[in-house]
């Protein structure tokens, strides 16, 4: 007899769904989705979540004593949330650790029940008709697998396959893109506990897109991946949500990642929602502070005021253009009027400084 382990997340639905009578989400043949481009997909108006957690003090005495009486504090993950996501639209979630980003996308894919408030996703309430909702996204969770663990990567691909009863001719078709695009040919017999932390990132995406999901729920899917690998997978997420119109939620601490593929970006802190809107929005949100660097030939400049300085060694100066109060031809006029220029370079913030800028406006 051969025993072949669920990952966890089956072992959870399979026990919901014999609960309540129902089935394995499947899908008839291949599922194939029209970009509308425009009509929101999903709404989420005043969600709010809560956990009750047990508390108690170290200690053997205080340990015997929780035995018998517990004492429990409420933590509040989200307060009266909401947001819009349209039909093929690319969003940035983002927000520190314990923001409540994690608890957010749950709630979307079903997974949480939240305390009040109203999501409606495509047509359905997540948590209420999880089968149905099931048949329509891929999760990527980077702390959780869906691959079987002792198996190779190819026979959790078909039994992924066989759960979603995708047609075998588009299945081959999928999986064979998907396979030469994340680089996943030398891996595909390996057992997906032997494989490194970058390789089953890449096999979990390529399983969470083997159904071609409407949507596609993404938690760092470039964590542990090499500059070539992410690349590769950016590319991926772009085509897929350019081509198929895949409405894509990202949620991650890689800004690159942001920068390479949101359009909109969500920021949300301590449960609640900070911000909504384009990177550019957020650049002007956390102000346009250029940094110019100046190669010269003579004695140290002076500063003009509305410049701070960052770097200043012999041959070399670094300044923080502040507000309104000094601009670049200004600046640069400035210090080319007491100095022989070399060579200069203007940079603007990056998406990093941008959003640790806004941590520190929201003291998140």
């Amino acid at each position: 007899m051969i025993v072949i382990p669920f990952p966890s997340c089956y072992n959870a639905y399979l026990r919901q769904t014999r609960g309540q009578g129902g089935s394995i989400p499947v899908l008839a043949g291949f599922c194939v989705h029209l970009y509308a481009g425009g009509e929101d997909l999903i709404r989420v108006s005043g969600i709010s979540k809560s956990f009750r957690v047990a508390k108690r003090r170290a200690g053997f005495g205080r340990a015997v004593k929780a035995l018998v009486s517990r004492e429990h504090e409420t933590i509040q993950a989200l307060k009266d949330i909401s947001f819009d996501i349209r039909d093929g639209e690319m969003v940035g979630y983002i927000g520190p650790n314990g923001a409540g980003k994690s608890t957010t996308i749950k709630i979307m894919c079903g997974v949480l029940t939240p305390d009040s408030g109203v999501c409606d996703i495509n047509g359905r309430t997540p948590w209420k008709e999880r089968v149905g909702h099931a048949r329509e996204i891929g999760v990527v969770f980077g702390q959780r697998s869906q691959l079987w663990w002792d198996v190779p990567v190819d026979d959790s691909f078909e039994l992924i396959r066989d759960i979603y009863r995708v047609d075998k001719a588009q299945y081959m078709k999928t999986r064979d893109e998907l396979v030469a695009l994340l680089g996943l040919e030398d891996i595909l017999m390996t057992p997906a506990r032997s494989l490194s932390l970058g390789q089953r990132m890449r096999c979990e995406l390529a399983a969470s897109l083997l159904h071609r999901p409407r949507i596609l729920f993404l938690d760092e899917p470039t964590i542990g991946l090499d500059a070539v690998s992410k690349l590769a997978v950016r590319q991926f997420i772009r085509r897929i949500n350019r081509e198929e119109g895949t409405t894509v939620i990202l949620t991650t601490h890689d800004m690159q990642d942001i920068e390479a593929l949101a359009r909109r970006i969500i920021l949300i802190g301590r449960g609640r929602i900070l911000l909504d809107g384009g990177l550019d929005e957020i650049r002007r949100h956390g102000g346009d502070a250029k940094t110019i660097t100046f190669e010269y030939r003579g004695e140290v400049p002076s500063l003009c005021d509305g410049m701070d300085m960052l770097e200043s060694r012999e041959g070399r100066l670094a300044v923080k253009l502040l507000g309104d109060r000094c601009g670049t031809a200004q600046a640069i006029a400035h210090i080319s009027s007491q100095v022989e220029l070399l060579d200069l370079s203007v940079a603007s913030p990056g998406a990093e400084e941008l959003v640790a800028a806004l941590y520190r406006e929201y003291s998140i």
